[in-house]
């Protein structure tokens, strides 16, 4: 094994990974989860532009001391709202289980870090179907009385060194049909259990 299990673990309640080939020989499963509310922000950041543009200007013509230097917060917003943007475009969780080389490849992207997971069929015990505990969000104003955790179905690598490695979450038919998918590929079990 090449990689931390523990970088794939994830607080979302669904990650919704996407068939992206599915042959007798390889698997290969994408998500990309952020680029809805990443291409609202690029939008949002786009249509600021209509007055960034004549606040920078005027602030670079005038100075600080000009009057359009109280709104120095339009410019900085709009940046804050395109970086924003381009992480969430960016995010990216990558699975392949390829049956030549017999290993599964995870990675994990974003703009700023890249996690690589590598296993060999030989150190996978099972495919486990479960629940998992997910937390429900943040709560409002730093209070710890609004957090509670929910359970979700979750699918698992169980490896031979009794770590485990989560595949994905969602509903029913979906994780069954990933977990039919990869038990042929990988020649593994699936194991449901309720915990």
């Amino acid at each position: 094994m090449k990689g931390d299990p523990r970088h794939f673990e994830s607080f979302v309640t669904r990650l919704g990974f996407q068939i992206e080939e599915d042959s007798p020989n390889r698997v290969s499963l994408v998500w990309r989860g952020g680029r809805f509310p990443g291409f609202i922000c690029l939008g949002m950041a786009v249509a600021l532009l209509v007055l960034t543009i004549p606040i920078g200007a005027a602030i670079r013509s005038q100075g600080w001391s000009g009057t359009a230097a109280s709104l120095w917060y339009f410019p900085v917003m709009d940046l804050l709202l395109f970086g924003i943007s381009l992480f969430l475009i960016s995010l990216q969780r990558r699975i392949v289980a390829d049956q030549q080389s017999s290993r599964v490849y995870l990675s994990k992207r974003s703009l700023w870090k890249r996690r690589a997971l590598s296993l060999g069929f030989s150190e996978i015990e099972y495919l486990k179907i479960g629940m998992d505990l997910v937390y429900s969000g943040p709560a409002l104003a730093g209070s710890t009385a609004g957090q509670q955790f929910f359970p979700a179905l979750a699918l698992r690598l169980v490896l031979k060194d009794s770590d485990t490695v989560l595949l994905d979450r969602g509903s029913k038919d979906r994780i069954q049909q990933l977990a039919r998918c990869l038990e042929s590929l990988l020649q593994k079990p699936i194991v449901e259990s309720e915990k």
